[in-house]
């Protein structure tokens, strides 16, 4: 057989392939050939093919058959075959394959080999790739080179020792006598690998931790040595001495004195020096500085020198690279909230920073920006962010806009200042603000009382220069509806009042309906407003033909309107002043407190609540109008257990998947009966008032049943009846568990034919005690208006000795007495 090509010429043959096809056509032709001369066990060219499989691999083909010849090469005596082999395995394999292991025993041997160089191979390869159980056959080898006096070794020891530590944590205590000499080695390369290794298990142990906190010295005269020393060339990058080896130490440093005083107190003078004596004109000198500001920050340093790292980050926004001003923006807005005052003197340069070309840059300076907004600084940093919103991007405008509501609501000088500043936003970028903008201006304005005069007047100058902003729109409306008065007869003390009359005011109003750039919430807006001045205005003749016109319009939320309005006008005619009188002043408790949206004037508005204690049953209102919905399409009323945080919700459709099989027997199914009969209270609802729940129960004598009983768990029933509504059986659960370990995440659900209405109240415990010690209560409430006879599906949830299980019953045989 001819001799195969070598590696240089076969990269020279790939690279003359012109297309995609052809490149693949020479490397399946090589691969064939490679694949011969490994059937016929060639020991000569087996180094040579297996190189060439490697560069095919780089290219991304495949080339797992070479993973046996691999440690074929391996186990050569050979030096040039051994690193080949060990290159491929590194590339080929991994601890995912099986075929890794074979090599455990050659790389235990070639760890004990006289030549430090097929020892160094061996450490390369085991901390690339090892696995957990290579780990733990081989770490005596690995500790025993990490105590050699061989430098080149010790390296490499060093940091196969911090792969074996992350696949075998337990074994970092073999590791600790040897490190305990390694900061003494004057090689730098020994030096560096060892502060990676001591890195290493300080992050994974705090009692490495705690127990390497008195290196602390050490590591400070190291890097002071590094510091002082002369010009070294082994060593010196851009007339930095070993600036790899300064970062290391610094990132050890940082994790040694967080949260300790004497650490920290003994490394704040050479964290000082770093500081001040590093050249900053490189990029090398800019990363060792990066790299101390994150250390002082990190560690319980002294004030000065923490106004002394937050002004190397000044001078970082300084730089012309983008990456290095990036990095500084970053990481001032980390220490805003520690050092407050520090970095506001940076305040000029930050704004600066808006008005720079890299987008990432802009973003971080606005995020900045607003972090250090105060009372003191609001009006010139709104009038800097306000010009950019002016200026910026799309993608700014709605983050923008959100930060100068929240920073004009938290620190507002005036109302006037308030109302003006969003004002200025809804007029800038009133598209991209967030939908609770306009309920929180209109509250705003309302409590504002002695503002009214001038903000419907600056409303509506800005409703005569530009309707295309819909919130802006949707706010100028409603504040002429209610201050429209105020307008027309000019009472505005805080600028010259403009004449407007009635009817202007009325044509911009119905400018606004028939304009292509309102939107419908904006139209009913506008129709509510021309509703209101009717009260407000004499021109109610020309307001009832524009409200009757609308009574046709296609859209049904205006359609509603207008026929509700007209009604307000003929039949309720004495009603309508009080009905569109003016909106009371809006308390607000709590910025954060819970909103309740009520329905005024046609129109929906916030009102904030007091928090109310929780009822009696914690299933949330929501999900009662869910099951309202289920009620109406299906065959099927699932109730979903809510009550348990432990335990989600499944969703309506799930359940349906699952339930959907149970109808009642016998002919087509039964028509729909209605949710509730107006005669009788809210039956999904009536459980969340406040009253207790079961003061209406008297007893009956219905006999108990066994619902279900499998694996242990038990499930009986227990039956009352409502007085007041006798439709309604009221079912008592009661769950307890037989086996020798507890069932928790325990969650019960139903489901019932669509004839019938189920409400499912909060379970006792969410945990059934093991061996019967206890049980786990819970109440059903079933209406059957039709008085047919009741079946159940139900679905058990719950977790028994860690494993989950579930399973589904159907319930038939329920007493008479329950239903009839």
């Amino acid at each position: 057989m001819p001799a195969p090509i070598r590696l240089r010429e076969l990269i020279r043959t790939i690279r003359t392939a012109r297309t995609q096809a052809e490149e693949r056509e020479m490397i399946q032709k090589e691969c064939a050939a490679i694949r011969s001369s490994f059937r016929e066990e060639d020991n000569t060219y087996r180094c040579r093919n297996v190189a060439k499989l490697l560069y095919m691999h780089m290219l991304g083909y495949p080339a797992h058959f070479g993973q046996l010849e691999c440690l074929k090469l391996i186990a050569s005596q050979k030096f040039t075959d051994k690193r080949i082999g060990y290159l491929g395995a590194m590339l080929l394999l991994d601890e995912r394959q099986d075929v890794h292991l074979l090599m455990t025993n050659c790389i235990k041997n070639d760890l004990n080999h006289s030549t430090q160089y097929v020892q160094g191979l061996a450490l390369c390869t085991l901390g690339c790739m090892g696995s957990s159980e290579m780990c733990r056959d081989l770490a005596g080898e690995v500790e025993k080179l990490l105590k050699t006096s061989n430098s080149y070794l010790r390296k490499k020891a060093a940091l196969c020792a911090v792969h074996v530590i992350r696949k075998v944590p337990e074994l970092m205590e073999m590791f600790l006598p040897a490190t305990k000499n390694l900061l003494s080695e004057k090689n730098h390369g020994v030096l560096h690998t060892s502060v990676v290794l001591l890195t290493e298990m300080c992050e994974r142990s705090p009692d490495m931790l705690a127990h390497f906190r008195k290196l602390v010295p050490q590591l400070v005269r190291i890097l002071k040595n590094l510091i002082m020393s002369g010009y070294s060339p082994e060593h010196d990058v851009s007339g930095i001495s070993d600036p790899f080896l300064q970062v290391r130490i610094l990132r050890l440093l940082r994790i040694l004195g967080k949260s300790d005083d004497d650490s920290s107190e003994a490394m704040n003078d050479i964290l000082a020096q770093v500081a001040t004596n590093t050249e900053t004109s490189k990029n090398v000198g800019n990363a060792i500085l990066y790299e101390t500001v994150l250390t002082i920050m990190d560690i319980k340093s002294e004030s000065g020198l923490r106004v002394l790292a937050i002004n190397i980050l000044g001078r970082f926004l300084l730089n012309n690279d983008k990456n290095i001003r990036y990095v500084a923006l970053t990481s001032l807005l980390k220490t805003v909230q520690t050092d407050h005052n520090a970095v506001q003197r940076h305040r000029s340069t930050i704004v600066d920073c808006l008005k720079d070309l890299d987008v990432s840059i802009k973003r971080r300076a606005m995020e900045l920006s607003f972090a250090l907004v105060n009372g003191n600084n609001i009006r010139g940093m709104m009038k800097e962010l306000l010009y950019f919103l002016d200026s910026c991007d799309p993608e700014f405008k709605a983050d923008c806009a959100s930060g100068v509501f929240l920073a004009a609501e938290k620190y507002a000088p005036s109302k006037r200042w308030h109302i003006d500043t969003i004002m200025r936003v809804l007029t800038t970028a009133g598209s991209y603000v967030r939908d609770d903008s306009v309920p929180n201006l209109i509250q705003l304005i309302t409590n504002s009382v002695e503002m009214h005069a001038y903000t419907v007047q600056r409303l509506y100058k800005a409703l005569l220069d530009d309707i295309s902003q819909q919130p802006l729109v949707q706010v100028a409306s409603w504040c002429i509806g209610e201050y429209g008065d105020l307008l027309v007869s000019g009472q505005c003390e805080e600028e010259e009042p403009i004449q407007v009359t009635e009817d202007e005011v009325l044509d911009v109003l119905e400018g606004l309906l028939v304009s292509n750039l309102s939107t419908p919430v904006t139209r009913g807006y506008s129709l509510t407003a021309i509703m209101k001045l009717s009260t407000r205005f004499s021109s109610v003749n020309r307001i009832k033909k524009v409200v009757s016109i609308y009574g046709s319009s296609i859209d049904v939320e205006l359609q509603q309107r207008a026929v509700e309005y007209n009604a307000l006008f003929k039949k309720y005619d004495h009603m309508r002043p009080a009905l569109l009188e003016r909106m009371p002043i809006m308390e607000k408790t709590s910025s954060n407190g819970p909103t309740e949206i009520v329905q005024t004037n046609g129109e929906t508005e916030p009102s904030i609540v007091e928090p109310k204690h929780p009822p009696p049953v914690t299933q949330p209102a929501n999900q009662a109008n869910d099951l309202l919905d289920l009620l109406g399409g299906n065959d099927v009323v699932p109730v979903i257990q809510t009550t348990m945080p432990s335990k989600p919700a499944s969703a309506g459709g799930e359940l349906l998947d699952l339930l959907g099989d149970l109808s009642l027997s016998g002919g087509p199914p039964p028509a729909p009966a209605p949710s509730v009969p107006t005669s009788q209270p809210s039956f999904l609802l009536d459980g969340l008032s406040s009253q207790p729940l079961f003061n209406d129960i008297a007893a009956a004598a219905i006999p108990p049943m066994i619902a279900y009983n499998k694996n242990g768990l038990k499930i009986d029933f227990t039956f009352e009846r409502a007085n007041p509504n006798p439709n309604i059986a009221v079912i008592t659960i009661h769950a307890s568990n037989s086996t020798d370990a507890d069932m928790t995440e325990f969650v019960f659900q139903a489901a019932v034919p669509k004839t019938f209405q189920l409400q499912l109240l909060s379970p006792s415990s969410n945990v059934v005690p093991a061996l019967n010690q206890g049980t786990v209560t819970q109440v059903i409430r079933v209406l059957n208006p039709q008085k047919q006879q009741l079946r159940m599906r139900i679905k058990l949830t719950y977790t028994l000795k860690g494993s989950p299980v579930q399973d589904l019953s159907e319930v038939n045989n329920f007493p008479p007495q329950s239903w009839q």
